[in-house]
């Protein structure tokens, strides 16, 4: 198991980005967050097996039809989020 924390800029709030990483990863059995920054950028931490970790990663650089993902910044989780998760879920803006 791995788990990563990802950070998104580009057109990604108020296009569906979050509702659909969290169906993505829904659908790849991957367990974390998902939320909305101050700064119209997407953040999340994405917990699973490499290979469905890896495969979310891949779809959040394109995101919904609606998105234009600019970057995608992935590095290990910090301290604070480097836990075990048992669901994915989408939490209030930061």
């Amino acid at each position: 198991m791995v788990t990563r924390q990802i950070h998104v800029k580009g057109r990604v709030q108020g296009v569906g980005y979050r509702d659909a990483l969290r169906a993505q990863a829904d659908a790849a059995g991957v367990r974390g967050w998902v939320r909305n920054r101050s700064d119209g950028s997407v953040e999340a931490v994405l917990q699973g097996s490499a290979h469905a970790v890896d495969g979310v990663i891949a779809w959040a650089h394109r995101g919904p039809a609606a998105a234009r993902v600019v970057e995608v910044h992935v590095r290990d989780p910090a301290p604070e989020f480097d836990r075990p998760y048992s669901s994915f879920e989408r939490w209030p803006g930061a």
